[in-house]
């Protein structure tokens, strides 16, 4: 079904056709084109990080980021309960094992839980600013010291949340907030990080490019037409973000006090706007009928069948999974439309 206003759309305003369209009458559309180095020196450069190394996902980012730390058999991950399933899926992919931690009342990493689940084996935590919103990282930081771990940030929701760990990863896939198609990218301080992920992206190929490959290693590597979109979206990203800021004020002011709606907290940057809504599917029927599409929340990675734990109803995380969903966020989302999913929803709770 085509829906008038879909839940995201990318924002392609910008220089994205002449980058392409350079790099396609320059034959420079590999991961060896110009661009790619642009794109990451501009987004690195942007939050305020020494190094950026592209990859073709922000699985991918996350895969690579964690195998530059060392990560593999036998070592634990702390990872979110609320989160998307690829952020766990990193993990399992090095044959590590990722521990769960339960949310907040705003669905992030609960950092006040997160020294019980630190074992011998645990080595890396991963919080996830989720929906747009930053992780309690003064406290994460403080555990990471104070145990000697690592910290991936997976901040593929949450470009314009600047990195504090030591090593951040972005997701570009269509619906975030900046964009190209499919991507994603490292950040770090650490030059030998950046090196190893950087070698590992690119099959582990050697300098002298003799087809000598040391390690196993893997081709996750952008290439430089999505560069060319990627780099033209960080030239317009507070930009962007001030568009979000603005939708994401509109809809707090609009759906203000309805009675069976639960608005959740204010996010530092706005990826979806998320509520909690008493008869979802209902209400996620009905939005749809009247061309309005919606998504529910995640569902808690115990509650996965590869991770399965049978208390995990019990958990904060699937409290909110059970009635939260997010309505259709993107940048060229106008006024106009703003107000008619509005009045759709206050129409369904009887709040007109």
């Amino acid at each position: 079904m085509s829906l008038t206003y879909p839940i995201s759309k990318p924002c392609l305003g910008g220089n994205e056709l002449a980058y392409v369209t350079e790099a396609v009458t320059g034959n420079w559309i590999s991961s060896q084109g110009p661009n790619v180095a642009k794109f990451e020196r501009a987004f690195a450069e942007y939050n305020g990080v020494a190094r950026g190394v592209s990859c073709s996902s922000g699985t991918a980012a996350l895969t690579v980021a964690l195998r530059a730390l060392g990560v593999g058999p036998g070592d634990e991950i702390l990872v979110p309960e609320f989160t998307y399933v690829a952020s766990a899926w990193a993990v399992t992919y090095l044959g590590a094992t990722p521990v769960f931690v339960d949310c907040a009342d705003d669905l992030t990493i609960d950092a006040g839980l997160i020294e019980e689940k630190i074992t011998p084996r645990t080595k890396v935590i991963m919080p996830v600013h989720v929906y747009g919103r930053r992780c309690d990282m003064a406290t994460i930081m403080r555990l990471a010291h104070e145990y000697g771990l690592r910290v991936v940030e997976d901040t593929a929701e949450a470009h314009g949340v600047r990195p504090v760990g030591d090593i951040a990863c972005f997701s570009l896939f269509a619906n975030k907030i900046i964009t190209s198609g499919e991507g994603g990218i490292c950040l770090t301080d650490d030059p030998w990080l950046a090196d190893q992920m950087a070698h590992l992206r690119g099959l582990g190929a050697s300098s002298e490019h003799n087809y000598l490959h040391r390690k196993v290693a893997y081709n996750f590597r952008l290439t430089n037409l999505q560069a060319s979109v990627a780099l033209a979206q960080v030239e317009r990203l507070d930009e962007i973000l001030a568009m979000r800021a603005t939708i994401e004020k509109r809809y707090q002011a609009g759906l203000e006090g309805i009675e069976g709606l639960t608005l959740m907290p204010p996010r530092d940057v706005l990826w979806m706007f998320d509520v909690l809504a008493d008869r979802r599917e209902e209400l996620g029927a009905y939005l749809v009928g009247e061309g309005v599409d919606t998504r529910p929340f995640f569902i808690p990675m115990s509650g996965q069948p590869m991770y399965h734990d049978p208390s995990w109803r019990s958990l904060n995380a699937a409290r909110f999974s059970a009635s939260g969903l997010y309505l259709p966020t993107y940048t060229d989302l106008t006024e106009h439309d703003q107000d008619y999913i509005i009045s759709r929803i206050r129409h369904f709770y009887g709040a007109d």
